[in-house]
């Protein structure tokens, strides 16, 4: 168990840190995509009419690949692939802007749930583990100040703030939250940290996947600096997941650590990857605006 209160705070003061450096990188790149954004559009350089003709090159170029291949499963994902490039809503908007306000969903979606979660007496109560309710109250934040980088990014790029949360996984959400307030407190906390983990994954994964994708370099790089404490993020909740399914939560502590009680994967859960996947990345249009 916890056995002085300025551990705790050493804990959220290292996470913030972790947080305020990439933040810090963040204002700078924003910066410099202000400037740049400016001189784009005093140039003539964000010509909607360009954008247009991208998303048209990137639907002759999906038509072609499919009509090559000649597969009807070819055939049924291309589809797909094409009415999401030559959709309408989409055209005028450069995937630039796509990727950041999708990214802001994402934050968004984060933000809610882990405010709902707080409101739950065995994570934000007298009754919760005290790491775990410092956990989610600071994670919420570096949510929130992440979905407004993302969106000041997309602004400067001449695109609209996400307000929203990502569309797709709001029913995964209010389904996971209806369940959750029906169990007992030891499965529902459970329940809540397998919720939030597939955020912060989904989320961690789409940075990840965009940082090659990006044409500007400052979205690039306040992308990059924001995924790092994602995966953090992640590697905390992998760690309390494995102590709370080993029936260990009294092992959710700062101090003493009893190191022969620890599961066996406790040195290695945190980082099950050697490299990043993408599988669950979110693609640029999922929470973008039209």
């Amino acid at each position: 168990m916890i056995s002085d209160d300025r551990e705790l705070d050493l804990l959220i003061e290292q996470s913030q840190d972790i947080h305020s450096e990439a933040m810090a990188k963040s204002r700078e790149s924003l910066a410099e995509l202000v400037e740049v954004g400016h001189e784009r559009r005093a140039s003539g350089e964000m010509d909607v009419e360009e954008f247009r003709e991208s998303a048209r090159a990137t639907h002759d170029g999906v038509r072609k690949g499919l009509v090559a291949g000649g597969t009807l499963a070819t055939a049924a994902f291309g589809a797909t692939l094409m009415g999401l490039t030559a959709s309408a809503a989409f055209a005028d908007t450069p995937m630039d802007i796509q990727m950041l306000q999708t990214s802001a969903s994402l934050e968004n979606l984060a933000v809610s749930t882990y405010t709902t979660a707080l409101t739950l007496p065995y994570i934000g109560g007298s009754s919760a583990n005290p790491v775990i309710k410092a956990f989610a109250q600071t994670t919420m934040g570096q949510h929130s100040q992440h979905a407004q980088a993302f969106n000041a990014a997309a602004s400067a790029l001449g695109g609209k703030a996400q307000t929203g949360p990502d569309p797709k996984y709001v029913p995964t959400v209010n389904s996971a939250v209806a369940s959750i307030g029906k169990l007992s407190p030891a499965d529902g906390a459970l329940a809540v940290v397998g919720l939030a983990l597939t955020l912060e994954n989904v989320a961690a994964e789409t940075y990840v996947a965009n940082c090659s994708k990006f044409t500007d370099s400052n979205a690039r790089k306040v992308t990059a600096s924001i995924m790092g404490v994602e995966a953090q993020h992640v590697a905390t909740l992998l760690a309390v997941q494995a102590l709370l399914k080993a029936g260990a939560s009294q092992l959710i502590a700062l101090s003493p650590t009893v190191v022969t009680q620890l599961p066996a994967a406790a040195g290695s859960v945190g980082f099950p990857n050697s490299f990043y996947p993408t599988d669950m990345a979110s693609p640029a249009t999922e929470g973008a605006l039209s």
